[in-house]
């Protein structure tokens, strides 16, 4: 499959899912009280926003796709070792049961820091040290903005703590 292919496809249903989002789910699922103080901390804004980043995101997608030339060559298998792409989703299904085992001892945070780290090194990524630390960064910042700005309650381990 070529890239404008799979950037076609993808570009639809990010549009689809959004219009999706927007026209039927965030409106008969998603309450939120009318005395919200900070639009920020409302239950709809979030959703509203990453519905919205959605659609654009397919939109522009969709209109990448378009603009680029149809391809002229035939198409290329990527997978030329089927077993060890299998092998990689069976990992990729060992760290999603790891995770499940393993969060309710250590806590959201650390296991987002650890399945993020083993995630990137197992697809290979090509910048492992920007993977590390976004690996650490990334669930830092979610959680002191959601533990102490918004006063959401994020799952804490049984043996370590975050202030």
């Amino acid at each position: 499959m070529h890239d404008r292919t799979i950037q076609l496809q993808l570009g639809i249903g990010a549009i689809l899912a959004a219009a999706f989002l927007l026209l039927v789910a965030i409106p008969v699922w998603v309450s939120s009280p009318s005395n919200v103080p900070n639009i920020i901390l409302s239950p709809l804004f979030w959703p509203w926003a990453l519905a919205g980043l959605t659609g654009l995101t397919g939109l522009g997608m969709l209109l990448i796709a378009i603009r680029e030339p149809a391809p002229t060559e035939p198409e290329i298998s990527d997978v030329v070792d089927k077993p060890r792409a299998w092998g990689r989703l069976a990992s990729i299904a060992a760290v999603m049961i790891a995770t499940m085992l393993i969060m309710p001892l250590i806590g959201m945070v650390w296991t987002s820091m650890l399945v993020f780290a083993v995630t990137a090194f197992l697809v290979r990524t090509s910048h492992p040290k920007t993977a590390l630390i976004s690996a650490v960064l990334v669930p830092l910042v979610l959680y002191a903005f959601f533990a102490h700005v918004a006063g959401v309650a994020i799952p804490q381990g049984d043996f370590v703590r975050l202030p």
